[in-house]
């Protein structure tokens, strides 16, 4: 089973309006799209939505180091040889773990379609049948996001993510809103890296009556100290997420003792396979995690919600819910998140198939 191709295709989405959090403003979303073909017929896809400033390369980067780079290197070789894959993409493009995540994307999802099994299975096999869901709410005025709040609560979710960053009343207000439209709901807040300590201590002190759940990235990824004196400060969980970026970066987070949670993403990891080592190290630290992107479409979706199945480490409710936020998408069948939750993938591979009219409808323009 050798693989004889490796097709991508850049491609751009609008969304279902504007969406502001600590990294600014989008209204669209731009992606890269793999496909892996072999000699037997099989193929595989895979889907990753960079966002230069939160990660290392923008979506354009992204498919040329995958084209160029990675792509002709495999071509050839064993599809199922995914870790000897994983080795050749390290030593050509280390630093390009959305790249990589793609194509491994793309590999699991083809073995799993050759075995007739889901993804899941060569994970380790799943622990759970259902995925709980954390709704997202960005920088609203109160009023819209206690709508947003309701309307997410309605739907059956039981948790929900609010942007914060816009100045400590303008936040404080956006979360009593939140809270006295769901009181039943689990909050969480997220700035994005966007304040500095004493400001993220005294917003957590404005809001700390509103019983919430975990403070995501409070300061600049950097400010590990920072982080620690803000966890040591206030009294719920915080998360590291922008500061997580890799083994290194993790294991510093972890003996700095600066976060209570981690969050990891299947793109920001490079890969399902990387993506589970990293949840299983911070179990052995003692620290949860949660997964999750913020702008994915399907297949990327699927890829979180797969190692989601499999992993005992993490939050119930899980951030992979960038479809909600989207206009289209590059799949055949679409994944629906609207109720809260979405059932384990059963289909072979990840359960979704590459639409080359989408990825036409959806080309990226530049």
């Amino acid at each position: 089973m050798k693989i004889i191709a490796i097709d991508s295709w850049l491609h751009s989405i609008p969304m279902r309006g504007a969406f502001r959090g600590g990294h600014g403003e989008r209204t669209r979303q731009d992606g890269v799209a793999v496909r892996i073909r072999t000699g037997s017929g099989l193929e595989g896809a895979g889907n990753v939505d960079p966002n230069k400033g939160y990660g290392s390369f923008s979506a354009q980067e992204c498919h040329e180091i995958l084209r160029d780079r990675l792509a002709p290197a495999l071509i050839g070789r064993p599809a199922d040889s995914i870790r000897a894959l994983t080795g050749t993409m390290d030593k050509l493009a280390p630093e390009a773990c959305e790249a990589q995540a793609a194509i491994e994307m793309a590999l699991l999802d083809l073995n799993g379609k050759a075995l007739g099994v889901p993804a899941h299975r060569l994970l380790g096999g799943a622990v759970r049948d259902t995925v709980y869901l954390n709704g997202w709410i960005g920088m609203l005025p109160p009023e819209e996001a206690a709508q947003a709040a309701r309307d997410f609560s309605i739907q059956g979710f039981r948790s929900v993510k609010i942007k914060v960053g816009d100045g400590v009343e303008a936040d404080r207000d956006r979360v009593a809103a939140v809270r006295e439209a769901a009181p039943q709901i689990a909050i969480r807040i997220d700035a994005n890296e966007s304040l500095q300590a004493d400001t993220s201590i005294e917003l957590a002190k404005a809001i700390s009556r509103h019983d919430i759940t975990l403070f995501e990235q409070p300061v600049p990824r950097d400010d590990l100290d920072g982080m620690k004196r803000v966890r040591q400060a206030i009294d719920f969980p915080v998360m590291a997420d922008e500061s997580i970026y890799d083994p290194a970066s993790m294991m510093a987070v972890i003996k700095k003792e600066c976060a209570d949670i981690i969050k990891v993403k299947v793109m920001k990891q490079g890969g399902l396979l990387r993506t589970l080592q990293a949840i299983e190290t911070a179990a052995a630290a003692g620290i949860r995690c949660t997964i999750g992107h913020g702008f994915g479409l399907t297949l990327h979706t699927l890829a979180e919600v797969h190692v989601a199945a499999v992993s005992t480490n993490l939050l119930e409710a899980c951030e992979c819910v960038g479809p909600l936020k989207m206009t289209g998408d590059i799949v055949e069948d679409p994944i629906v998140l609207a109720g809260g939750s979405v059932p384990v993938p059963t289909a072979p591979g990840l359960g979704a198939t590459l639409d080359e009219a989408a990825l036409a409808r959806f080309a990226f323009a530049g």
